[in-house]
């Protein structure tokens, strides 16, 4: 008679050699790292926008404070490097950080 000690054992290895399992595996982390992409690739999206449309409008104000440049560079620019992001969004910000830092207008 075989022993539940040795069943379990088979049973378990048996699944660890089933090649359905190391698909159904894969298919679960691709799965994962697909959804971790897009969700990567909206935020930098969202954050090149952003950075585009502050930093236009920041240019044709002609001037940033300092508050409004922490907000870009520190909230938005840094976590979008961090992503990848690069290309417009990077030439923008080189042009807002030659912008004169006034102090916020009341």
């Amino acid at each position: 008679m075989i022993s539940a000690t040795t069943l379990l054992v088979s049973i378990v290895g048996a699944i660890f050699a089933s090649t359905g399992f190391w698909a159904f595996l894969t298919a679960m982390i691709q799965r994962r790292d697909k959804k971790e992409s897009a969700e990567a690739q909206m935020l930098k999206g969202l954050g090149h926008d952003r950075i585009c449309y502050l930093g236009s409008c920041y240019m044709a104000q002609g001037f940033i404070t300092k508050d409004d440049y922490e907000n870009l560079h520190d909230y938005l620019y840094s976590p979008y490097k961090k992503l990848g992001g690069n290309g417009t969004a990077e030439k923008i910000m080189k042009e807002v950080d030659k912008l004169p830092m006034k102090e916020k207008e009341g």
